[in-house]
């Protein structure tokens, strides 16, 4: 028998460490609950409305038609034995394995706030996507109607709470929308008075970027109409507001009906079912710790990638959740497995920067290598095209560039579709409980 490959998650990591073993020789299984690899730096454009969910996802088996050697199964991992090498699943037999690549990635956090999610959808799926796409819209629908001009206002407050890349880009594609995709399409209400808050505790917008990209990318901010509400930090998310606290411990409401997450992420629950099988003692964001092989420690046959494995870099501290640290991780464990099989010692991973880029809106974004760090125009253009580049699949590079053409001289947002169940505001919630209540009564 030929040695057994296990992927857990079509991820980046999961998708370029399958990539890497295809047409070897080794027996590939990549597991994922998706019958699809999502391109998450482009899912809130999807959330947006600028792009089609369709544009940004490719088909696993597609992917893999021309590598024999790699079977796609949809399924949901379960548990694990370790000791007997068997990955179980939700609905099926137990999968073998001789080595496990896990790369199951990441969800959410609230910050033992878990009760936030029903008012605060993050960005993670295309589910989440869809959902906060139908959560934007339907504001908007739902100011036109409302003749109260204070709960016209919270209609019109949209609060991004994270100042990060991905809630930079949210705040920055709110910005667009109000002021150029809506403009004139509504008769009650004006789109481009929209309220757009970004909130976070750090003293500056992207923290993980020089402080001069920062000053630009705040610049930009507020020529969209975004104002940054920094040194604050949310302490409690209702339907109708959300709640604040600054440095000093003074507290400010804020009447908002859209609230949109992106302060933090932690590992996927599958982390936590590897730990506990493995005795491997997680970080607080979930993460395991893993060695320079990005093995687990007493079990060299496990490798744990991306989001789920917390891979401390030369300063010390954990290398970041983000895809080029993942496709990396990815390309090395599968040379390493090649390598083993033929007696061969692997070298250390050693994680290559090479730059980070964040994008605020038309033709603003920032840049940052090692050596060189810039922004505006040149920076968008080739994130632009770092973007294209990573996309999986022609046919989706090919329909995302004649998209973004588009949207670009029109300045329209083609899936501006409101799907999924009817949101339901306070008040419809307040009747329904009323009529539960009467019901029961009677």
């Amino acid at each position: 028998m030929r040695p057994r490959v296990v992927i857990l998650g079509g991820g980046f990591g999961g998708l370029y460490a399958a990539k890497a073993l295809a047409n070897r020789s080794v027996d590939v299984t990549l597991i994922d609950r998706r019958n699809f690899h999502l391109f998450q730096p482009l899912l809130y454009q999807a959330a947006t409305g600028e792009l089609s969910p369709a544009d940004i996802a490719f088909p696993l088996r597609v992917i893999f038609r021309r590598a024999p050697n790699v079977r796609v199964l949809l399924a949901k991992a379960t548990g694990i034995d370790p000791r007997r090498r068997r990955i179980e699943l939700e609905d099926g037999e137990p999968i073998p394995y001789d080595f496990l690549i896990a790369a199951p990635g990441a969800q959410n956090h609230y910050f033992a706030h878990r009760q936030w999610e029903r008012f605060a959808p993050g960005l993670k799926s295309i589910e989440d996507a869809t959902r906060i796409r139908h959560k934007i819209l339907y504001a908007f629908e739902a100011a036109e109607r409302e003749p109260n001009l204070v709960k016209r206002r919270a209609w019109l407050t949209f609060l991004v709470v994270g100042a990060g890349p991905t809630g930079v880009e949210l705040a920055g594609a709110l910005g667009e929308i109000a002021n150029d995709a809506l403009k004139g399409d509504f008769r009650s209400i004006r789109p481009e008075e929209a309220r757009i808050l970004l909130v976070d505790p750090a003293p500056r917008v992207l923290p993980p970027f020089h402080p001069s990209l920062s000053e630009a990318a705040e610049r930009a901010l507020i020529g969209l109409g975004v104002q940054s509400l920094l040194r604050r930090k949310v302490i409690d998310i209702q339907p109708e507001f959300v709640e604040l606290e600054d440095e000093t411990g003074r507290r400010e409401r804020i009447d908002t009906r859209t609230v949109l997450w992106a302060a933090g992420v932690r590992a996927a629950p599958f982390s936590s079912i590897l730990a506990q099988a493995t005795g491997i003692e997680p970080d607080r964001a979930g993460r395991l710790p893993v060695g320079t092989d990005c093995s687990l420690p007493g079990w060299p046959e496990i490798f744990v990638i991306g989001d789920a494995a917390c891979f401390l870099g030369p300063d010390g501290k954990p290398l970041p959740g983000v895809a080029p640290v993942a496709m990396q991780q990815g390309r090395y464990v599968a040379r390493t497995i090649l390598k083993r099989l033929h007696g061969q010692t692997p070298q250390p991973f050693h994680y290559r920067e090479k730059g980070n880029l964040a994008v605020i809106g038309r033709a603003a974004a920032v840049a940052q290598f090692p050596h060189l760090r810039f922004s505006g125009l040149v920076a968008w253009l080739l994130w632009l095209f770092v973007h294209l580049m990573y996309l999986v699949g022609f046919q989706n590079r090919l329909v995302v560039f004649i998209r973004w053409g588009f949207n670009y001289f029109t300045y329209n947002r083609g899936a501006r579709l409101i799907t999924g169940p009817p949101e339901k505001t306070p008040d419809d919630a307040l009747d329904c409980l009323h009529s539960a209540s009467a019901k029961i009564k009677i």
